[in-house]
């Protein structure tokens, strides 16, 4: 069926803001899944959503090339959980409801959000300082933690940004940047497995997916380079913010 232009631009202006989104934090699920929905059904609109957001994620990864060339360490211990718990969390799509899921966003982008605004006492609290290697215990919390999100954003992935930005804080990372570098790499990973899997199960509604991520590509990397030019402390009031009115949306849309 023929889709007009509006809905097209609707499309494609939905993706561009959702690019620039991940690329500062995360949550563009949220904005481009919804969008999708008014003309497909649920499974191809999340297909074609992670589809068309992983080019934004690509160009957003480009924006922050520097800071995740600082983060290699880190970045291979978190690759593999993120690689295999998207392949899980892709193979369960069309196995278990997507209400299971959309019940858990909300609370889940709560918590996350919750340990953004307390991360410094926490920190202090539990011993972590940036700058200082984590303890044995804490980055294996981490990497548990990063697999269940790795299964999560195989299986629908709205608001992963936010999920790891609440974990990694407590890792020593020195500074905000090379978090969003981390986390946009693995979003990165979690989407491309998870892309190849919905293309083999022919789930993706091409017309609508290639358009789409032509503008998250062009919104990953402003996002990207906006966010690199803005204190660190601006970053994570943003952070926060998209958090909890992302968590806030979710309860709205339940």
């Amino acid at each position: 069926m023929a889709e007009s232009a509006v809905t097209y631009l609707l499309l494609c202006a939905s993706a561009l803001v959702a690019g620039a989104v991940n690329a500062v934090a995360g949550g563009g699920t949220l904005l481009t899944f919804p969008s999708l929905l008014a003309v497909v059904s649920a499974v191809p609109a999340n297909a074609t959503s992670t589809f068309a957001l992983l080019p934004g994620s690509l160009a957003g990864a480009w924006g922050y090339r520097q800071e995740i060339k600082e983060s290699s360490v880190m970045l291979k211990k978190l690759f593999l959980p993120s690689l295999i718990g998207g392949i899980l969390g892709s193979l369960a799509v069309t196995r278990f409801p997507g209400r299971v899921f959309e019940t858990l966003v909300p609370w889940l982008l709560v918590i996350a959000s919750t340990l953004m605004v307390l991360q410094k006492p926490l920190s202090a609290w539990i011993g972590a300082h940036p700058h200082a290697a984590p303890s044995r215990g804490a980055v294996a919390a981490v990497v548990f933690f990063q697999f269940l999100v790795g299964v999560y954003g195989g299986y629908f992935g709205a608001g992963i940004g936010i999920l790891m930005f609440g974990a990694l804080g407590f890792m020593g990372i020195p500074n905000i940047h090379q978090i969003n570098g981390i986390k946009t790499v693995l979003a990165g990973v979690m989407n491309g497995v998870t892309v190849v899997i919905f293309m083999i199960e022919g789930v993706i509604v091409w017309r609508f997916a290639l358009a789409m991520a032509a503008t998250a590509i062009i919104g990953g990397y402003l996002g990207a380079r906006l966010a690199r030019r803005l204190p660190a402390a601006y970053v994570r009031a943003i952070v926060i913010a998209i958090g909890f009115g992302v968590a806030a949306y979710s309860f709205y849309r339940r």
